[in-house]
């Protein structure tokens, strides 16, 4: 099968490209490196170092004997996009080509607005290049749980039940999101959905969990093929910071009292499941919804498991929450699509904590302690 990796250079793309090459897939990715933008701008790196896209294909080639073809370009500008799409003729496309960080989304309008201009056209522009080249094609897009939020009733898997004044019908979840980076995917997620309906295009929507973890099977085999490790306060994942706190022998900053509950899963999970949604597609005219996690913890949670983990004395240190986000909450998040299709899950109770002390402490003359305190706040991004 011929897949087209959007954002094929970031923390996901990168390493689903090679996975999917291994799995004996023609791969080519799309990048317009503004991730790389990114760091300049906020001066954070990633905590491992990581090669330019030319080099990790040449070294994939090197060390496996497969090609990868590249694009690069933005997706906002719609002849690109076309260009891509017609060129390589996918039979799938898998979307992880948008700005993904909730504060940097919230620093202020200019990247509140950013986000959702980035993120919202470009998707528009990759669903019409679908619609007009060749509607068989199956886009596989990364979504996130954070459009749901934190509803007090379960989380179904994209679509719910609903009985009103007597009269049932099938609509798509209701959505709270969080931060204006959130709203851009819900935003995708019903035009997604609309296209579907409307042009008979068949999707997947992969509403993702927090992923932790840096390496998988492929990105192993070589230095040169790592992906990246962000820790920082915009860009970071709480269990990335937490590891390195506990390593450099700091506090595990918790926000608030670290109530706030969310479903994680291993990179190596988040790679198999994109494996899975690809050669199972949707049908024609299908929207369809999976929710990408394998299980769910509190902060204050993942702060003890990492304090237990690691070896030697941890503290831990509660400060205020710089969001905008319920402090306790119901969270009960059905996620049984992936299973049925054959995932099998990789805990976080299994040795990949383990593993991530072993990467931090290789790289850990690397880490900007000033990065990883919080400084974008929700309310402080307008003025009063």
């Amino acid at each position: 099968m011929r897949v087209l990796v959007l954002g094929g250079d970031g923390y996901l793309g990168w390493p689903t490209a090679l996975h999917l090459s291994d799995k004996g897939h023609e791969v080519a990715v799309l990048d317009n490196y503004a991730r790389r933008k990114y760091d300049v701008e906020l001066e954070a790196e990633s905590l491992v170092p990581i090669e330019d896209l030319p080099t990790r294909i040449a070294a994939w080639e090197e060390v496996s004997g497969k090609k990868i073809a590249l694009f690069e370009g933005d997706l906002c500008d719609a002849e690109f996009t076309y260009s891509a799409v017609r060129d390589f003729a996918p039979d799938s496309i898998v979307h992880f080509a948008e700005q993904r960080s909730a504060p940097y989304s919230m620093i202020d309008r200019e990247h509140a607005v950013y986000t959702q201009q980035n993120n919202v056209v470009g998707n528009l522009n990759l669903l019409y290049a679908i619609a007009e080249i060749n509607p068989d094609i199956h886009l596989v897009k990364l979504g996130t749980m954070g459009e749901y939020g934190t509803p007090n009733i379960d989380i179904e898997e994209g679509w719910l039940e609903v009985e009103h004044n007597g009269r049932k019908d099938r609509m798509l979840y209701p959505k709270k999101p969080g931060s204006f980076y959130h709203l851009s995917k819900v935003h995708d997620s019903h035009n997604i959905e609309f296209a579907c309906r409307i042009w008979d295009l068949r999707a997947t929507d992969l509403n993702q969990g927090v992923v932790y973890g840096q390496q998988t099977p492929q990105t192993a085999l070589d230095p040169r093929l790592a992906t990246r490790f962000d820790y920082d306060a915009v860009f970071g994942t709480v269990l990335n910071r937490f590891v390195i706190q506990a390593v450099l022998g700091q506090p595990l900053t918790v926000y608030g009292k670290g109530g706030q509950t969310r479903g994680l899963l291993d990179i190596r999970d988040t790679v198999e499941c994109i494996r899975l949604a690809v050669e199972n597609p949707a049908d024609r005219g299908e929207f369809r919804v999976f929710n990408q996690m394998t299980e769910s913890y509190s902060v204050a949670q993942i702060a003890e498991i990492v304090a237990t983990t690691f070896p030697g004395p941890v503290q831990i240190e509660n400060l205020d929450n710089p969001r905008v986000e319920q402090a306790e909450h119901y969270y009960n998040v059905k996620h049984t699509g992936l299973v049925e299709l054959g995932l099998q899950p990789h805990l976080l109770s299994d040795t990949l904590i383990e593993s991530l002390f072993d990467i931090v402490g290789s790289n850990k003359h690397r880490v900007n302690d000033e990065r990883m305190r919080p400084t974008v706040r929700w309310r402080g991004a307008v003025k009063s």
